[in-house]
């Protein structure tokens, strides 16, 4: 390998070099020596691959705002000397979430025409990731959130809507079983260009000369966490055990052994699976794999010189290094989301096809902010930094029909409102608490003694409000609430259809069921059960008119969705107690762990339908869905189901929506979004009497609706 093949390597490292030739009068022809210095490999490498790769642009509402940087990233490693040839660009799925900027690109405006040719929902993030160059990308949780026929319809060209650029990948699910997708099924490993808009197990791709596999593997969790449709997922019991890694690794083996037998030699495995630690047992279990893409679980990883957004941290290093069974080198890198960073491993391979980690280069690798700052300094370097026009077309068209939405104020806050994934995923939050109560509110317009909503964490999607990182500070950032923005009349503290549309994305439906006691308290154990070190879970729970205490030291519940008919039930919850809209407690459930009620007592609750998914009803089939997030709703004794969203129910002049108090019309009837802004429009809003939110975020040992008993044990 020449010097000049690892010209790329040093691009970090010289901005360093460029201010001290600034100091001590450095020459442009010192530092140019430097770039292309003779330096020999640690091994013998015979081909080198620039794989660029990234996944989750699913989150925070400013993802449209770093779309065009990200782009420029792209093209500026293209431009690097010897590796644009040999540069292959991924995404191990979450290309899009149903949200604010997925619904912007079907609102039909001039702006959306010229730049879309067909708007329609979801669209620009197909043109996004067909503009990067992707070559595949595996199926995430979010690319079925609007269920199998939507997410076939931005597969699939449709008049000048060129659809999918590339195929969607996952070995484990078979896509032939769901009637919208069947046509859609294109053979395995084909080559990208020929399975475009398709779906299959695995794909080929030429780079730079050389033939790389591609596999994709979904989290076998699919189905409680999205909409599956008819699509069957493999391993149909799945556990994060060894027994379930190992189940699942010999869903994904045959896939890459297929590739093996037909003398391809360099494998890349697409993984969503929610949780890293899950990509990770994989690499050690997975023969003749390369490197496996994570995704799903935004998990930072970087190397030590990388530049970081401002209050970001790696959690762990860039690549992570394991060895598979076949005593060769797997790789598995992951960067966060949102296009905030583009993942770039530049490795060698020696004749075998074997990884030559040897030659990894920490100033190569790792995770690249789409920041201005690392632009100007590629820039700097001669690299072209230019964004595609397509990505900037498409970006301006929906960033002016979102800025018409936040312009649109329901209340105002004082205080930023927590719906980072990391906070609601794990404990209890002001954002979470708001918009819980919120859905009481709501539900209490219908019936009255409704007494407890309950809402998944992982149903919120976004903070409100801003995170600033002072210039010269080293310490924490500061959590402020949102920016005024006079251009479109929004106060200081303002809280927009804007926000609220991006933190809760999904805009699921309202439902009421009745529990006892004993079936809400088994629901809660549920609610924790994932709850360790490390894991951000989806069902943690957000709650109100509800207290509970738990101590994630004990036994977690375990088992499926048939409520108190786990295998092993589990004895996290020690308190659990109704309280009133003050926080008063009103009637305590359980004490010290034990019942102190009838645990039959019936309880009236609001959650999501999302969660709600496999409950029946007069109104409502719940057929063979699975419960959201996997919630224990299956065999209530008596639910007495009722949809607040005529959309959801077969008779929509069924449900009688005269509840709605009408303030706010930018969401559907019977939605989270419209209870949270209705709420808001009833107590959080000036101008019709009421007072800014103030309530401050907490920490977990401060927390008082979700006591962690075990943060509460080390604060002291």
């Amino acid at each position: 390998m020449t010097s000049k093949t690892r010209r790329a390597g040093r691009l970090r490292p010289l901005l360093v070099l460029v201010l001290l030739a600034a100091l001590v009068g450095c020459s442009d022809s010192d530092d140019d020596a430097d770039i292309d210095r003779d330096e020999p490999p640690v091994g013998d490498a015979s081909y080198q691959l620039q794989l660029l790769h990234f996944a989750d642009m699913d989150g925070a509402t400013a993802a449209l705002d770093n779309v065009s940087n990200f782009s420029s990233l792209i093209n500026a490693f293209r431009d690097v000397d010897e590796l644009g040839g040999n540069t292959l660009v991924v995404s191990s799925g979450d290309n899009y979430i149903p949200g604010p900027r997925f619904f912007a690109a079907g609102v039909d405006t001039e702006q959306t025409r010229e730049a879309l040719s067909a708007p329609g929902n979801g669209r620009g993030d197909i043109v996004f990731t067909n503009a990067f160059g992707t070559a595949a990308s595996a199926v995430g949780n979010h690319d079925l959130d609007q269920g199998t026929e939507a997410f076939a319809g931005l597969l699939a060209a449709d008049g000048d809507y060129p659809g999918a650029a590339f195929p969607y990948l996952s070995t484990n699910l078979d896509f032939s079983t769901d009637s919208n997708l069947a046509d859609r099924v294109v053979d395995d490993g084909q080559n990208v260009d020929a399975g475009a808009g398709g779906l299959a197990g695995s794909a080929t791709v030429e780079v730079g000369g050389e033939t790389i596999g591609l596999v994709g593997a979904s989290t076998p969790a699919l189905a409680s966490i999205t909409s599956t449709g008819g699509i069957t997922v493999a391993p149909s019991e799945f556990a994060m055990d060894e027994a379930g890694y190992d189940a699942l690794a010999a869903e994904i083996q045959p896939a890459v052994d297929a590739l093996v037998d037909i003398g391809i030699d360099k494998i890349v495995v697409l993984a969503h699976m929610q949780q890293i630690a899950i990509e990770k047992a994989l690499a050690e279990r997975l023969a003749n794999v390369d490197i496996i893409v994570a995704g799903g679980s935004n998990t930072l990883l970087a190397d030590s010189n990388d530049v970081l957004r401002d209050g970001d941290s790696a959690a762990d290093d860039y690549p992570l290094a394991f060895t598979g069974p076949d005593g060769s080198p797997t790789l598995v890198v992951n960067v966060d989301g949102d296009y905030k960073y583009l993942g770039r491993l530049v490795v060698d391979f020696d004749d075998a096809g074997v990884l030559i980690t040897d030659n990894l280069d920490s100033s190569d690798n790792g995770a690249w902010a789409s920041t201005d700052a690392v632009l100007e300094m590629l820039a700097n370097r001669g690299l072209d930094t230019a964004a595609d026009g397509t990505v900037l077309a498409v970006q301006s068209a929906l960033q002016d029909v979102l800025a018409d939405q936040d312009g649109n104020v329901q209340g105002i806050t004082d205080v930023y409102l927590d719906g980072r994934r990391g906070q609601v995923r794990t404990e209890e939050t002001n954002l979470g608490n708001l918009t819980a109560d919120a859905n009481l509110f709501y539900a209490r317009r219908v019936e009255p003694d409704v007494q407890v909503s309950l809402k998944n964490g992982g149903g919120i999607r976004d903070a409100i409000g801003q995170v600033i990182v002072p210039p010269g500070s080293t310490g924490d950032p500061e959590l402020r609430p949102p920016q005024a923005n006079a251009s479109i009349g929004k106060p200081a503290g303002g809280v927009s259809q804007f926000d609220i549309a991006g933190a809760l994305r999904f805009n699921n439906s309202l439902t009421l069921i009745t529990v006892t006691a004993a079936e809400l308290r088994d629901i809660m154990e549920h609610a924790v059960a994932a709850t360790t070190d490390g894991a951000t879970p989806g069902q943690f729970p957000q709650i109100g008119g509800l207290r509970i205490a738990f101590d994630p030291d004990r036994t977690a519940r375990s088992g499926g969705q048939m409520n108190m008919g786990s295998a092993t039930s589990g004895n996290r919850i020690r308190a659990m107690v109704l309280i009133d809209d003050a926080g008063n407690e009103t009637t305590p459930l359980v004490t010290d762990g034990s019942f102190v009620v009838d645990p039959d007592m019936p309880i009236r609750m609001v959650l999501l339908a999302f969660t709600a998914a496999c409950v029946p009803g007069d109104n409502y089939d719940a057929g063979s869905q699975e419960c959201g997030d996997a919630y224990p709703l299956t065999g209530l004794s008596d639910p007495q189901r009722l949809d607040l969203d005529p959309a959801t129910v077969e008779d929509p002049d069924a449900v009688d929506t005269a509840y709605d108090p009408g303030r706010a019309g930018f969401a559907a009837t019977g939605t989270e979004q419209d209870a949270f802004a209705e709420y808001l429009q009833a107590r959080y809003n000036p101008a019709n009497g009421g007072s800014a939110f103030a309530m401050p975020e907490t920490v977990p040992a401060d927390d008082t609706r979700i006591v962690n008993l075990a943060a509460r044990r080390a604060a002291q």
